[in-house]
């Protein structure tokens, strides 16, 4: 088969990271959203959020809701937007896509993507899967002197969830995938309402406040410690920072305060005192908000427990870290030390970070469509026409059982969980493993990788 330009669309719940294989390697961030500005009383569909000046009060309609896409017509009109000659310019019926769907997606849902990718937009061609599955594709655990890990652990920490995904061979293994109902929606909703309740009302400032959540927040290596100094000192600590809101009059930025900063009197400041690590704190005590889940850590026991023993060790020693909310600092230190505690003594803990972990699934896409085989792994739209969705269930791998003749939407599954006498979802703490490799714990990222 012709090689064919091909789209990738890395369709996040929060921001879409779309390009050509033919244009730049770096990809264009799209906001997935229709957004109402208050403030220049203007809609803008996805790209055109670039132009937006006046950020108070803006009102989001998203495509995604609890993680799964149920507007179909906000989705369209941002995937119009993208493919139009304002930012990639695609000729549909002559391109192939790439796109990524959300873990454990609806079949009625995949029906509707199949339906607009080749009825709708009239691509060639299309191939649809998961992000953590094309991870393997990139170079995130490449090592000059090591083979590629056969087995790896992602952490998947999205918009709406953050899910643990084991890899074994190239394919996930469904039956030990694991969810947290945490990700940086509810982390930013968390610190309006806190930011609310102590200082200034901000319920209706999604935008500013996301903001102050990636410039201040960061994960405490010692809870407790920090915690008692917030207490002791509200106001002059080491932790406290002032953020300086936005001025939309004079178009002038929200930023952390430095020493030198001369403040009017007409600046609002915004004192982040504890909440700049109890927010992201519910990533790893999802009680503390009231959730009835374990936190990172233990649902990554929980998860590799479930897999065969004797390799349990080597997805151990290869977890690595996607998704906006990896991104918070001090997040890889404290999840190593706490795997450290729940991992076998003899297991190496190795965590692998992403320099741009929001991105590592489209350069992982963007390498995977320009392997000389990538048209064996998509659907053409002849195919579709004549077979409707079920080319797609027979052709994708997914999380669906599927019988031996075919007729049902995908693969078996690569595993099974061993039985277990207790409920694994209401159990704080999960059975480590027994096997595994060296005993000590090891964390690096894909610049710096340890040897």
């Amino acid at each position: 088969m012709k090689s064919l330009p091909t789209v990738v669309v890395d369709n996040g719940a929060a921001t879409i990271k779309a390009g050509l294989t033919d244009g730049d390697s770096e990809p264009r961030l799209v906001a997935n959203a229709v957004v109402r500005s208050r403030g220049d009383k203007t809609t803008y569909f996805g790209h055109e959020f670039e132009r937006c000046r006046d950020y108070s009060s803006l009102h989001f309609r998203l495509p995604f809701e609890k993680g799964y896409l149920v507007d179909w017509d906000a989705q369209k009109a941002v995937w119009d937007g993208l493919f139009s000659a304002e930012v990639l310019s695609v000729n549909a019926p002559e391109s192939s896509l790439l796109i990524t769907e959300p873990y454990f997606n609806l079949p009625n849902v995949q029906d509707v993507y199949d339906q607009f990718v080749f009825e709708e937009y009239e691509f060639h061609s299309y191939y649809r899967c998961t992000p953590a599955s094309l991870i393997p594709r990139g170079d995130m655990f490449t090592d000059p002197f090591l083979a590629p890990p056969e087995c790896m652990l992602l952490v998947d920490a999205g918009f709406s969830f953050t899910h643990v995904v084991p890899i074994l061979n190239g394919s996930i293994v469904w039956s030990a995938v694991k969810r947290i109902d945490v990700g940086g929606k509810l982390l930013t909703n968390h610190l309006k309402e806190l930011t609310s309740f102590r200082q200034w009302n901000m319920m209706d400032e999604t935008y500013i406040m996301n903001n102050v959540k990636e410039s201040c927040c960061f994960i405490s290596t010692n809870y407790n410690r920090d915690l008692e100094t917030c207490r002791l000192d509200p106001k002059k600590n080491a932790i406290v920072q002032e953020y300086i809101l936005p001025d939309f009059a004079t178009n002038r930025e929200g930023r952390i305060r430095r020493q030198d900063d001369i403040v009017s009197d007409g600046d609002q400041i915004l004192f982040m005192n504890n909440e700049r690590f109890v927010v992201p704190e519910i990533i790893f005590r999802p009680d503390d908000i009231g959730l009835q889940q374990v936190g990172l850590p233990a649902t990554i026991a929980h998860s590799i427990s479930l897999l065969p023993e004797d390799i349990q060790g080597l997805f151990w020693a290869n977890i690595g870290l996607i998704g906006g909310s990896t991104k918070f600092p001090g997040f890889r230190e404290r999840l190593a030390a706490e795997l450290r505690s729940l991992a076998p003594v003899d297991c190496e803990v190795a965590i692998y970070q992403s320099q741009e972990p929001i991105t590592e699934c489209y350069r992982s896409a963007l390498a995977f469509v320009q392997e000389p085989d990538f048209q064996e792994y998509c659907v053409t739209r002849a195919e579709y026409l004549e077979s409707g969705s079920n080319a797609c269930r027979r052709k994708f791998k997914d999380w669906k059982l599927v019988d031996e003749k075919g007729k049902g939407a995908a693969v078996r599954e690569p595993a099974k969980p061993k039985p277990r006498t207790e409920d694994p979802e209401e159990s704080d703490a999960s059975p480590p493993p027994k096997r595994g490799g060296r005993g000590r714990t090891r964390t690096t990222s894909t610049s710096t990788r340890k040897r």
